[in-house]
């Protein structure tokens, strides 16, 4: 989940050097998850591109909402309160190794077990990542079935035991792309939100408010902008998923 505290601030980019000239790709498979062909559709959308958009979650708005307000108010907390999380999960990064400066702060936490308490968070922030996270994790728990399913994997639930699991390294990031005013000390190094990658795990549940800046890598090596939906998902395939399938 990323949160953007000044959506004017993006109006600054066009001082910025980008990484990777990107144009709207309106073409992202969009998914029903109570479609009957679902599991069809699924499996043809990780196959051609790895990644799709999913509708009908069954994730309350309501959830997603109080999450991204209490979001907010921590990351708007004053430097040094929010580094007192640190040792928790709390992070800023400079990502790349091409000298690009990480436009990004975050909060990571495993999923397992229910998150409590937190230095610095408050009761009704850990109450909401808990509701958010438990939704969140049932539908990655519905979602990998269906791929089993769709795969022919047999049992169903090989995947989703996995992250059921105690044990699983199952985490969730909530990220913050702040203000950055000091555009022109960067020398002309890139300024990006965070830095080109792949995510190791099974699968990716993504969602974001209304402002762009998701970008996806399609076979041609051709990097485009996801269109941005508060109200969705967006699924992504993992290295440890595709290394299974190949």
């Amino acid at each position: 989940m990323v949160v953007l505290s000044q959506p004017a601030a993006l109006e600054h980019c066009s001082l910025i050097k980008t990484c990777k000239p990107t144009c709207v790709f309106t073409g992202i498979p969009v998914i029903d998850l109570r479609d009957p062909e679902a599991k069809t559709l699924i499996v043809k959308a990780c196959e051609e591109y790895g990644f799709f958009k999913l509708i009908n979650h069954g994730v309350p708005m309501e959830f997603m909402t109080r999450l991204e307000a209490e979001a907010l108010s921590f990351f708007n907390l004053p430097q040094s309160d929010k580094d007192k999380a640190t040792p928790f999960g709390y992070g800023s990064n400079k990502i790349g190794p091409n000298g690009d400066v990480g436009w990004i702060e975050y909060l990571l936490v495993n999923t397992n077990p229910q998150l409590t308490s937190l230095k610095t968070l408050s009761e009704n922030f850990c109450y909401a990542v808990n509701d958010y996270i438990l939704a969140v994790k049932r539908l990655a728990f519905e979602v990998v079935e269906i791929m089993a399913d769709g795969l022919e994997i047999e049992p169903r639930n090989v995947l989703s035991r996995l992250l059921r699991d105690e044990k699983s390294d199952s985490c969730f990031r909530l990220n913050h792309y702040p203000p950055c005013p000091q555009l022109q000390a960067l020398s002309g190094r890139n300024l990006i939100g965070f830095g080109e990658h792949t995510d190791p795990q099974i699968i990716s549940i993504l969602r974001s408010n209304n402002t762009s800046g998701l970008q996806i890598c399609l076979r041609d090596r051709t990097w485009v902008s996801v269109p941005p939906d508060q109200t969705s998902f967006f699924i992504s395939v993992g290295d440890t998923l595709q290394a299974g399938n190949e």
